[in-house]
């Protein structure tokens, strides 16, 4: 259950990441309040994971669903560059969470 809810609030981190920059320095309602539901779950949900996975494993693999989550939504939506190099950068941050979940 504990990697479930640490996928979730990986997820969530992308859902604050957007919203932050779209709230346009915390001036936009709307995306504010996202920002800050979001901010709140994915927190409670990286807490809630760290009571049952070491804090390296879990915060690594919270951080990198993130990240990755963040920088795809950045190529897809907001045609950011699609780049081979950054492509791979970011397969290698999967495989480097995949590999913490493995040897965990």
């Amino acid at each position: 259950m504990a990697w479930l809810v640490l996928s979730i609030s990986g997820l969530l981190e992308t859902v604050w990441a957007v919203a932050l920059g779209e709230s346009k320095g915390l001036s936009r309602p709307v995306p504010s309040a996202v920002f800050g539901v979001a901010l709140l779950l994915s927190m409670a949900g990286l807490a809630y994971s760290l009571k049952t996975i070491p804090i390296g494993t879990g915060y690594a693999v919270w951080v990198g669903i993130g990240a990755v989550g963040t920088a795809l939504y950045g190529i897809v939506a907001l045609e950011e560059s699609a780049s081979l190099v950054r492509i791979l950068c970011l397969v290698l941050i999967v495989a480097g969470v995949v590999g913490l979940k493995v040897l965990h």
